[in-house]
Formats: structure tokens, sequence, C-alpha cells
């Protein structure tokens, strides 16, 4: 659609629905928009719009609503996505600098977000194939046990408790120390599942076993932190807008906790000029999220991992979109640091 009044029509159709949650007439719609005709006019270009079906009406009553296909030109049409205002930049700031590892960054960015937009919040952690081993340590417990603890350049750390099966002096601690860090340092966490098992046949006799040992661990937190996870949060905002779901929000709830589910849609969106991917009601390939939409974005290395949220379709695009952005930039920020 090129005709430029009567895509002003649908952005009003779209802010009121969106602000009032009711169906929007032509009265309404003169009443409360400078768009310059007459409500016989408003009425013409309703029809047109409806006849291209990017509105429509829910039940007998003058009012319409936008469909998938009206909120979708709507939001190709923004020219841009309007900035967050110095408060709430500063609110983020404060906010995310705050806090003190990865797990309590993403937590707080989700709990952010979700306060930020009034929907869910979702958070993918950095992935693992994407990230190096920044540092790695072996710290004495105490008889035959150490600890060891792996930390990626994406912030990730991941620790486990390990029996070597003999009591070590400090220094062959040092040196199971060294050894691992110098073969493993700054290496792809992929590149290590091939590189720890040949890490035994280089060390002393004495040492072969707890060496072995600390292999095994060490392969166990790498498969660990190769599982996709998310961070959800202002899943109970889903309860403010149970009118907009016309059966029930129980299949949303549900895909939300069957996480890989999220994790596929995130994958597999792919964002716009605005640097923000958007996927409106059927444009989902899951049923489940057919009556939601979600909008995310990339940050961090690369920008691969996802942040975003998910709602009605019924959704305040332009400060989802904002908001979605600001607060990856931020993380992204937080975790180069």
């Amino acid at each position: 659609m090129s005709d430029p009044r009567r895509l002003e029509v649908l952005r009003a159709i779209v802010e009121d629905y969106v602000h009032f949650r009711e169906p929007v007439g032509s009265k309404v719609l003169v009443e409360r928009h400078q768009l310059g005709v007459s409500s016989a006019t408003i009425r013409n270009d309703m029809a047109a719009l409806e006849e291209e079906g990017l509105i429509a009406a829910p039940h007998t009553s003058a009012g319409r609503i936008p469909t998938d296909k009206g909120y979708r030109l709507f939001v190709d049409q923004l020219a841009s996505v309007k900035p967050l205002s110095a408060a709430e930049r500063r609110a983020i700031h404060s906010f995310l600098d705050s806090a003190s590892d990865l797990d309590d960054v993403l937590e707080r960015s989700a709990r952010l977000l979700s306060q930020l937009t009034r929907q869910v919040a979702v958070v993918q952690y950095p992935k693992a194939s994407q990230a190096r081993l920044r540092h790695l340590e072996v710290v004495a417990l105490g008889g035959p046990q150490v600890l060891l603890v792996l930390i990626t350049d994406t912030g990730s750390v991941d620790q486990r408790v390990v029996d070597l099966g003999q009591v070590l002096a400090e220094s062959d601690v040092a040196v199971l120390r060294t050894m691992f860090l110098a073969a493993c340092a700054n290496q792809p966490l992929d590149a290590l599942r091939e590189t720890v098992p040949v890490l035994t046949a280089t060390v002393a006799p004495g040492l072969q076993q707890p060496a072995a040992a600390l292999a095994s661990a060490l392969l166990s937190l790498l498969d660990s932190s190769a599982e996709e996870r998310i961070v959800l949060a202002g899943t109970a905002n889903l309860a403010r807008a149970t009118m907009d779901f016309p059966l029930s929000i129980g299949p949303v709830l549900e895909a939300l906790e069957e996480q890989v589910v999220m994790l596929r849609l995130l994958t597999e969106m792919h964002q716009d000029q605005h640097g923000v991917a958007v996927s409106i009601g059927r444009e989902n390939p899951f049923d489940e999220l057919a009556g939601t939409s979600v909008v995310a974005t990339g940050y961090g290395k690369g920008s691969a991992s996802k942040v975003g949220v998910l709602g009605p379709t019924r959704m305040d695009y332009p400060s989802s979109m904002a908001a979605v952005r600001a607060v990856a930039r931020y993380l992204s920020r937080i975790l180069a640091g």
C-alpha cells in the first residue's frame, strides 16, 4: 500500500487499539487525530484497509482492529525507532552496571526489560560455540579434592569440585594448573574437546590419574556450558493480557516453559533495517505462539545471542523495539568490558 493517508489511518488505528484496547471507529479517529478529512472519507479509507486485510471487525460494530498483516505494515513503515528517555537510559545503566556476574547480568537484563515493556522478557545465554576460554583455575580444597573453575570470554563462569583420587602437594597442583591453562587458554570451547583428552599423555606417570580426573571434569563442564539456555522474566504480565488471547494463554505459557521452542524461534528471527527482528502473530512458526508477537535483537560477540520480549500482537511496537535495542547495547558493553 502506498496511499499516505490510508497509511496514516492505519497508524492511528494501531496506536488507538494498542492504547485503549477496544475497536476503533471512524468518528473516534476524527476526534482523536488531526487527519484533515471527514468521517465519510475515513470510513472509505477503513473500507479499503479492510479489503486489503489490514484491519478487521471483531464483531458486528463500527469499530475495527488491526490484523497481523496490518501490524506488519505498521512496523515496516516505521521510519526509525524512537530513543528511550534520558531517565530510562540512566535506569538501564545503573541497574545493569551493579551486576556481579554473568547470571546476575542476564537476570537483571530480563527483569529490567520486562518492567520497561510490560511484556515477557527473554534473554538467551551467550552461545558457547562463540566463546573462548579466558582462564582456567585449579584450587586445592584439602585432601584429594580441588575446585576446577572455567571462565570464558563471554563472562560465563562454571565450576566443579573434582576428586583427583590422591592427595597432591601444592607444587603438583600448580603443575597441572599450568599445563591445562597453557594448552587451553584462548582456545574456542569447541576445540577443547579435542585438546583436553590428549593432555594426560604429557604428564609424569605420578600425575596421570589426577590429570585424567581433571580432564574428565573439564570435558563435563564444556558439555554443560554448551547447553543453550534462556532467562525469562515478567511472565505474569501475560495475565493482564488474557483478553488478547481468544481461547487461553495456556499454550503460550507452555511454549515459554519449553525453552527449546523459544530458542528455535530466536535463532530463526532476522533483524530489519532498525537492527531489530519482529515476528508477528502467525508469522511465528509455532501454533501456540500465533496470538503473540516477538521483538528481539542480537547482543554480545557477533550478536549471536538474542534478547527480546514476547507479548500479545496488540503490542506497543515502537517502545518495545527501542527498549530491546537499548538493553542489548548495554548488555553487549558490559560483557565486552
